[in-house]
This record gives C-alpha cells, sequence and structure tokens, in this order.
C-alpha cells in the first residue's frame, strides 16, 4: 500500500528585548506589552497600506489616521498581554507550580479586567472572562505539543 509523508520545520526569528526593571514580574509585564503592542500596530499598518495601495491615494491626513490608529491598537492589545502575562505569573507564584491551571486562571482575570474597565454589563464581563480563559488555556495546551 503506498504511502506518502510530509516532514518539515519552520523557525521564526526569534526576537528578545532586554529591558531590567529590577523586577521578574516588572520584566515579563513589559516585555509582553511592548511584543504584543508591537504586533498590534505592524498589522494596522499592514492593513492601511494595503487599503491605501488598492485606493491608489496617499495622503498626510491618511498618515495621521494611520499613526493614531496605529498608537491606540499597540496602547490596547500590549495593555491586553501586559496584564496577562503578569496574572500568569502571579498565578504561578501563588499556587507555586508551573500548569496550565496558570494560563486558565490569568486569562479569566484578564479577561474580566478588561471587560470591567470597558463597559459595565455583568454577563458581558463573565463572558470574557470564560472566553479569556479558554483562549489562554487553549494556547497552552497548543505550546504543550509543539
Amino acid at each position: 500500500m503506498p504511502s506518502s509523508r510530509f516532514a518539515g520545520s519552520l523557525s521564526t526569528p526569534k526576537v528578545d528585548v532586554a529591558i531590567d526593571m529590577g523586577n521578574h514580574f516588572l520584566n515579563l509585564t513589559v516585555d509582553g506589552f511592548l511584543k504584543i503592542g508591537t504586533v498590534a500596530a505592524t498589522r494596522v499598518l499592514a492593513e492601511d497600506a494595503y487599503h491605501v495601495v488598492k485606493r491608489g491615494n496617499i495622503s498626510t491626513r491618511n498618515f495621521d489616521q494611520t499613526f493614531k490608529k496605529m498608537c491606540k491598537e499597540g496602547a490596547y492589545w500590549g495593555t491586553v498581554a501586559g496584564v496577562y502575562v503578569g496574572m500568569e505569573y502571579g498565578m504561578e507564584r501563588v499556587r507555586g507550580t508551573r500548569d496550565w491551571k496558570n494560563a486558565m486562571f490569568g486569562g479569566a482575570l484578564t479577561g474580566a479586567l478588561i471587560s470591567a474597565a470597558c463597559n459595565k454589563n455583568k454577563d458581558k464581563i463573565l463572558t470574557d472572562a470564560l472566553t479569556g480563559g479558554a483562549i489562554a488555556t487553549a494556547a497552552t495546551f497548543l505550546n504543550y505539543l509543539t
């Protein structure tokens, strides 16, 4: 019986930001903020560059709007990442172990905090907490597979 296999590997460049705040918790939080904030800002830049090319025009107004959007999205997603990394590290320190439950609790607390800062609907806060915990847990399990 004929069979076929596919084997390969994908390696990504690793970027480490070395900012020493004097505290491991702060180092992790700032690192998460900077990395994810940069990814969010780059996403906005790529998306808006596509729209500029598609429309065929560029102006100072478009550039200003793109820059403001990059700053807003970078700050928002950087904050979410910083809070999550801090929560997960805090859970690890409180529980004294490093496992998937830290990601679940950290994701749930981050979802609840970010949601509570944006709205007052209790059902939405609970839903966002559950979603944050589920996404963080799934990401941790996927990391275990690789």
